[in-house]
């Protein structure tokens, strides 16, 4: 627990940054790469990082306020690449898994929420019960309207969604019976953009990842293209509201410059 002059510190300098955030441009869409969890687990000294899943993934709501009090209307959160889910500790998973189903999905269904669920990434590669928890949530909320979005890209790989966007691309137009030659001649970013899973949604303005690492690991390669980018060194369930406003801040006093 956090000592009441310590609690004091924080508190004033929240308020600081806030202030500083004042009447300052912030970014509409806000994705994050949450890593981490099992490090800042051992880092606590559980016995058992896969702890730090849970912890992280109830950190997800905390975030997702902080990003509704300040305007922020749409977030993309990275739960788990493709990668992840073949490559990993089958034991490991199936904990992140359930830490989804649970933590994550079952809440978005409180009228109370104001999220929108969006899904990323391929389904076939998730459980049962977390494809269906997952569905679950989605359906629920399409009805919420369009004032906070959240997209859970999870069974996700950048690589594979430009793929199956231009796959998907060449079976309409060949259903339509249209020659290769012209496809090619006919072909544009924005036709390819709109079949992406994040498709008729904005591009992310500022990309934020936990734990000191600094790459993208195939996380939104396309529509990152002109996302600021800002590493943070804390772990995901350690990511603090004052880490989370000098991320903002950050992306505030940058000139955003979209390739001019």
């Amino acid at each position: 627990m956090m000592q009441p002059i310590r609690r004091l510190a924080y508190e004033l300098y929240a308020r600081r940054l806030r202030a500083q955030l004042a009447h300052q441009t912030l970014p509409r869409h806000v994705a994050m790469l949450m890593d981490g969890n099992r490090r800042w687990a051992r880092q606590m000294g559980f016995d058992d990082p896969g702890l730090g899943h849970r912890y992280g993934a109830e950190h997800i709501h905390e975030v997702l306020g902080w990003c509704a009090e300040t305007g922020i209307r749409h977030v993309t959160l990275f739960v788990a690449s493709v990668d992840n889910m073949r490559k990993r500790a089958s034991d490991e998973v199936e904990n992140l898994m359930r830490m989804i189903e649970e933590v994550v999905a079952e809440p978005l269904l409180r009228p109370a929420n104001p999220w929108r669920l969006h899904l990323a990434g391929r389904a076939d590669v998730l459980p049962d019960s977390t494809r269906h928890a997952l569905k679950l949530a989605e359906d629920a909320t399409r009805e919420r309207g369009a004032h906070f979005h959240l997209t859970v890209a999870i069974g996700y790989d950048g690589r594979e969604e430009i793929v199956s966007a231009v796959r998907s691309l060449l079976e309409d137009e060949a259903r339509a019976g249209a020659a290769l030659d012209d496809v090619a001649q006919r072909l544009t970013a924005d036709a390819i953009a709109a079949r992406l899973y994040t498709g008729g949604q904005p591009d992310p303005d500022l990309i934020i990842r936990t734990s000191g690492e600094r790459r993208m690991s195939g996380f939104l390669l396309w529509q990152a293209a002109y996302s600021e980018l800002y590493f943070c060194d804390v772990y995901w369930p350690g990511f603090r509201k004052i880490d989370f406003l000098r991320a903002l801040r950050s992306y505030s006093a940058r000139g955003r410059r979209f390739g001019a």
